[in-house]
């Protein structure tokens, strides 16, 4: 009885290990084929004047995205101005000083936040800043991703400093330091490679948003000036590329949609190594 156990429990785990490796094939197999996929159209459209020419008009072959790269930029920036603080210091108020009922409600409707499609986000942030300023601009649009980096970056910010042990809280405040100087000059320290980490994730996450800029930066085929204009963004150009009939715009739009998947993937792995080496640089 207890062999035909052993041989059964023998058999699910070697079937459960087997499925388990080959899923992850598929998960790393599918973000290779996209990226394959993604330089193989794009290639030929990726060069210089990709990233230092304008748009050309309608009918005319060549040009470029930088204005819609040095667009993305700027609204990214706008974002994480203004996405980054209010989540970081609201994360700190939910780790360090809420109580427990209160931090309850407060991470029911940061879940919600985060819930919330984009294009809703893009709506919310017509109606609040572009209606009233009577235009599109760069500033809506870096409005709009900025409300969506704020549940990540308190939830982010709330785990990792949840994460340092609290022997370091007690014996800062056994020196004679305040609440207030413990957390801002011991417990962030303490947890700062996890929450550049973090941030940087939040940041990839809404960098390739199409919905809501389309609400409120619009776009632009020039060089836009300040952040109270419509501005060009990858995301908008790649979509109006798209489903333009010229091959050529389509070939722009591959190569613009490789350089927005390369720069995610850059900011993604370059906050694991943070992640990774935090510690270890701690620790030395």
């Amino acid at each position: 009885m207890m062999m035909e156990i052993s041989a059964k429990r023998r058999f699910v785990n070697g079937f459960m290990l087997t499925l388990s490796g080959v899923c992850t094939v598929l998960v790393v197999g599918m973000l290779f084929f996209i990226l394959g996929y993604l330089l193989f159209h794009g290639a030929s459209s990726l060069d210089w004047n990709f990233f230092t020419k304008l748009p050309k008009p309608s009918g005319e072959t060549g040009g470029g995205m930088a204005n819609a790269v040095v667009g993305s930029g700027k609204v990214l920036l706008l974002a994480t101005a203004i996405g980054v603080p209010i989540g970081f210091l609201a994360g700190v108020f939910l780790a360090e000083y809420s109580g427990k009922t209160f931090a309850f409600a407060i991470r029911y409707v940061v879940d919600l936040l985060n819930g919330v499609p984009s294009i809703v986000i893009g709506i919310v942030a017509y109606a609040l800043v572009v209606r009233p300023m009577g235009h599109y601009s760069a500033f809506a649009g870096g409005t709009a991703l900025g409300i969506m980096m704020i549940p990540i970056a308190v939830r982010t910010t709330e785990e990792f400093l949840r994460a340092v042990p609290n022997s370091i809280r007690e014996g800062a405040m056994a020196l004679g330091a305040t609440k207030a100087k413990t957390i801002f000059t011991v417990v962030i320290p303490a947890a700062i490679s996890g929450l550049t980490s973090g941030m940087m994730l939040n940041l990839a996450r809404v960098a390739g948003e199409t919905a809501p800029l389309l609400f409120t930066a619009l776009g632009n085929q020039f060089w836009s000036k300040g952040y109270l204009a419509p501005i060009a963004t990858l995301p908008v150009m790649i979509y109006n590329y798209a489903i333009s009939p010229e091959e050529d715009l389509h070939q722009q739009a591959w190569a613009a949609g490789f350089v927005l998947l390369a720069l995610v993937l850059i900011i993604n792995v370059t906050a694991r190594l943070i992640i990774a080496r935090g510690p270890a640089a701690q620790r030395r």
